[in-house]
């Protein structure tokens, strides 16, 4: 009889407990934190490539997430092993949800703090390319590449001072590796135009005839599976570039962040010129380019394949199948990009060898 008279009591505990935590649960699921419940059997990225503190992540399908400390998902952002190494891999299908200020689809890391090129910073990674839109326009200049290291601007007009590509045309076995320059445009940013750089195989504006002819195969290009790194050390100013494979020497280039070399029209390379001509896109660059401004790094695969038309711009528009943006359509017929890294650092610039 006593215990019946306080089980009322004994059990409204235990129910506000349980409303607490289902309270909790829908507050994770919103913010797309659910998958951070802990396992003693899972492996997250954060185990393998310790600096995720670092950063946060935007996902293909929208996912936004701030804190990635024992965090994945399926199909997106999870680790692999490999004959005894983990990888942590990116995956992003041609069509899904994006950020405000792009047409393309990513899941990529975002770094938290912000540097002005005077102070810089440095940001390396050791990876491997698995898969790239096997669809699209071969006469666009972006298709069948994603972009796995950048740094980004987040102010002014919001540009990219670097992005690192890897480019397969279907068919190929190798593919190429390069990097571009985005110009921080002098008025009106619709004018601003990239400049690619090839590191093995082509630059960017080498492309096909028709949408399904394609160049030749680079011969000192890159396989999808074939590892290779890359530093990016951005020191007083001057970005400095180091990229690695087994059996080749090192590739290096250097890049004044602070001077503009385009400021006039004569300055326009011929490639851009070329490249750039049916969007008319032919600006002139700030004389200090990127001072002052705040830039970050960012990481992983930035898919640069989407499902826009080649007719409304014929370098970025790569006029691929996206089923729809249903992404497990994507994903069964070739129609994503996906990326593996096994070691990667973010910090403090250095001095270049030499200095």
């Amino acid at each position: 009889m006593q215990l019946r008279k306080f089980l009322p009591f004994l059990m409204l505990p235990l129910a506000l407990s349980l409303n607490s935590c289902a309270g909790k649960t829908a507050e994770a699921e919103t913010a797309g934190e659910a998958e951070t419940v802990a396992d003693a059997t899972t492996k997250y990225p954060s185990d393998v490539l310790p600096f995720m503190d670092e950063w946060k992540i935007l996902l293909g399908d929208g996912t936004n997430v701030k804190d990635l400390v024992g965090y994945a998902k399926e199909d997106f952002f999870y680790v692999q092993e490999e004959e005894g190494t983990d990888w942590v891999v990116y995956k992003t299908p041609n069509s899904g949800i994006t950020s405000r200020t792009s047409s393309n689809t990513r899941t990529e890391l975002g770094q938290k703090d912000h540097w002005v090129p005077e102070t810089g910073g440095k940001l390396t990674g050791t990876l491997k390319v698995m898969h790239v839109s096997t669809n699209g326009d071969a006469r666009v200049a972006a298709s069948y590449s994603v972009v796995v290291g950048q740094i980004h601007s987040g102010e002014g007009h919001e540009n990219e001072p670097l992005k690192i590509f890897y480019k397969k045309f279907p068919g190929h076995d190798k593919g190429s590796l390069f990097w571009n320059y985005e110009i921080n445009t002098e008025g009106d940013n619709k004018e601003r135009w990239d400049f690619s750089t090839a590191i093995w195989g082509y630059d960017m504006s080498v492309v096909g005839t028709a949408p399904d002819a394609y160049p030749e195969e680079p011969a000192d290009g890159i396989a999808l599976g074939e590892e290779f790194s890359y530093e990016v050390n951005v020191y007083e100013g001057i970005m400095y570039l180091t990229f690695n494979r087994e059996g080749q020497e090192p590739k290096t280039f250097t890049k004044n962040l602070i001077a503009s070399e385009y400021v006039n029209a004569s300055d326009i390379p011929k490639q851009v010129l070329t490249m750039f001509a049916s969007t008319g896109q032919d600006g002139t660059e700030q004389p200090g380019a990127y001072t002052g401004e705040l830039n970050y790094f960012k990481q992983g695969a930035y898919n640069q394949t989407n499902g826009k038309s080649p007719e409304s711009n014929m370098v970025w528009g790569t006029g691929a199948e996206v089923y729809g943006g249903d992404i497990a359509q994507q994903y069964a017929n070739g129609s994503y990009t996906e990326v593996w890294f096994r070691e990667a650092t973010v910090g403090a610039a250095t001095p270049p060898k030499g200095e």
